[in-house]
């Protein structure tokens, strides 16, 4: 798929377009994602948040719409041109759209809190995950626009690491002394970073993965 999606990029002005605004799509979800920690681990207080948040997942969803339509509209036209990356595109538009929804759900949390985030105890369980997403952000935009293989593989490492880690965390609060609203939160964390984290990885490694193989979240995957 490596060598394939290359020149995808590197063909007609349908193609290129959709790219284009895939990328927008992905810059805007880190953006999400950045207010919604920022909010979350640092109490960051810009004036109408939710409202901010709120309207660049529907700017996110709109694309998905957009792109998805004009996919269709273009193998209607001409069915037998861009084929695969017309599906390829169809398949991580999904995940962008729905890291939308995980970012504004991570915010979320911060409604269903009780009190401040205690963050010393946050980083008991999660260390520096927050961190290694966004990271992970940047790692994916440059293995799938740049067709970089190498990233790609790197982003891989990543999915094994949060999701693991993650799932340890919600095994850990079940049989915490914490309270019912920090174990609730802290769990509610815990499945939206491992969600983020997959649809990121989903996306990267579609430039070195089989159309086939997309959207596997949940099932280990050697990238040959």
């Amino acid at each position: 798929m490596f060598a394939n999606l290359s020149r995808f990029w590197k063909g007609g002005a349908f193609v290129a377009k959709a790219l284009e605004e895939f990328k927008e799509m992905l810059d805007s979800t880190e953006v999400m994602y950045a207010l919604a920690r920022g909010r979350l681990l640092e109490e960051a207080q810009e004036p109408n948040l939710e409202e901010r948040i709120r309207k660049i997942d529907k700017g996110v969803n709109d694309a998905q719409r957009d792109i998805r339509r004009r996919i269709i509209e273009h193998l209607s036209l001409q069915p037998t041109v861009d084929v695969n990356a017309c599906l390829l595109l169809m398949s991580v538009v999904k995940d962008a759209e729905r890291l939308g929804d995980y970012a504004k759900n991570l915010y979320e949390v911060t409604q269903l809190q009780d009190r401040p985030m205690d963050i010393e105890l946050f980083r008991r369980y999660f260390d520096d995950l927050d961190k290694d997403v966004s990271t992970l952000f940047q790692l994916t935009r440059e293995a799938f626009v740049d067709s970089d293989e190498t990233k790609a593989q790197m982003a891989w490492g990543y999915e094994n690491k949060v999701a693991k880690w993650c799932d340890n965390v919600v095994r850990e609060l079940a049989n915490s002394d914490l309270s019912v609203n920090e174990a609730v939160c802290f769990s509610l964390i815990a499945r939206y970073l491992k969600r983020i984290v997959a649809h990121l990885v989903n996306i990267a490694t579609s430039v070195v993965l089989p159309l086939s193989d997309l959207d596997y979240f949940d099932e280990k995957r050697t990238i040959q």
